[in-house]
């Protein structure tokens, strides 16, 4: 399966190939890098470029959160941490709600946005087609990370187990969403045989919200999500916890990788990694919101060695990223 970057982003996304193109010129190392990039050191992301000119450092600062629920919600869970962003580098700070992973992967990709989190399947095509340095997770106080993708039902829907989804339908989140696609059809091929199109009607519903509300109205039989979302849905009253039930539970993955930019400044990108190392959670309105996931405290990670298992996921899936 090929993921072009023109269908995920749209037209515009042709007008960008013009934008940044300093390193396509430059004999350097990439691997799976667009070749705007470089990667000298290996580790799978853009490199800083070398060269004052191609670096930027921009009065205001644009921030988004991966688009998972309501952007309202998350513009004031975010807020108690932007301001100490503001603190910490000098510069204003503005929260972007996206609506989905595409919006979000094209305004970093044309320079509109420099702080992101991108959620767990999002996180290899920001990297390489937009220049995406990831080096922080979310944990927990006692420093264990991750969610679930889970494939849900509502109890009286015919389905008991996943091979009751054949000849049914499955919701699913969008192409770029780990545990909302990419996971879920590696593991509904490799361990029971069942292919989109061929063994159940697949449907993307585009975001986790609408797949579980999807499911909890009787909308969609079933559906394919990430359990933290829909724990926090829970917490919110927005759902009952017996409204939807769960056939499979997957291993533990990587939650949302927050990061930068490529071409940031070093020195404001090392001001923005320590606003998130040293926040301090406790009685701010991000541990208001994400203690309900069991999140109290940023961990620092690799893009290399935290995300091997979803570039697995995707080779098994066939997929390559093209971002021209």
């Amino acid at each position: 399966m090929k993921l072009d970057i023109k269908l995920l982003l749209g037209a515009s996304a042709i007008a960008l190939m013009s934008i940044g193109t300093s390193a396509s010129a430059q004999d350097c190392p990439r691997g799976d890098l667009d070749d705007r990039f470089c990667d000298v050191d290996g580790d799978l992301i853009a490199d800083i470029p070398t060269d004052a000119a191609d670096q930027i450092d921009p009065d205001t600062l644009i921030f988004a959160y991966t688009p998972v629920e309501d952007p309202a919600v998350y513009k004031t869970a975010w807020s108690d941490f932007l301001e100490h962003l503001e603190a910490e580098t000098g510069k204003d700070v503005v929260f972007f709600p996206v609506q989905n992973n595409a919006a979000q992967i094209e305004a970093m990709r044309s320079g509109r946005l420099h702080i992101a989190g991108f959620n767990t399947g999002s996180n290899p095509l920001a990297v390489n087609c937009a220049g995406f340095r990831p080096f922080t997770i979310m944990a927990s106080k006692d420093g264990n990370f991750g969610y679930e993708m889970e494939i849900i039902t509502y109890s009286g829907s015919g389905i008991e187990k996943v091979e009751d989804i054949k000849g049914k339908q499955l919701a699913f989140t969008s192409p770029t969403s780990n545990s909302g696609f990419k996971a879920p059809s590696a593991i509904l091929k490799g361990d029971f045989d069942l292919v989109a199109e061929r063994d159940f009607e697949p449907v993307f519903s585009g975001k986790h919200d609408n797949s579980i509300l999807g499911v909890a109205n009787k909308d969609y039989p079933a559906a394919s999500i990430a359990n933290s979302v829909k724990a926090r849905m829970i917490q919110r009253d927005v759902i009952k916890e017996d409204d939807v039930v769960t056939i499979y539970k997957s291993q533990t993955f990587p939650t949302t990788g927050f990061g930068v930019v490529y071409n940031l400044a070093p020195e404001l990108q090392e001001k923005i990694r320590n606003a998130f190392f040293n926040f301090e959670w406790e009685g701010t309105t991000l541990q208001a919101e994400f203690e309900k996931s069991n999140e109290g405290q940023f961990l620092e990670m690799t893009y290399k060695e935290f995300w091997e298992v979803i570039r697995k996921i995707d080779a098994a899936n066939g997929v390559s990223y093209a971002c021209e």
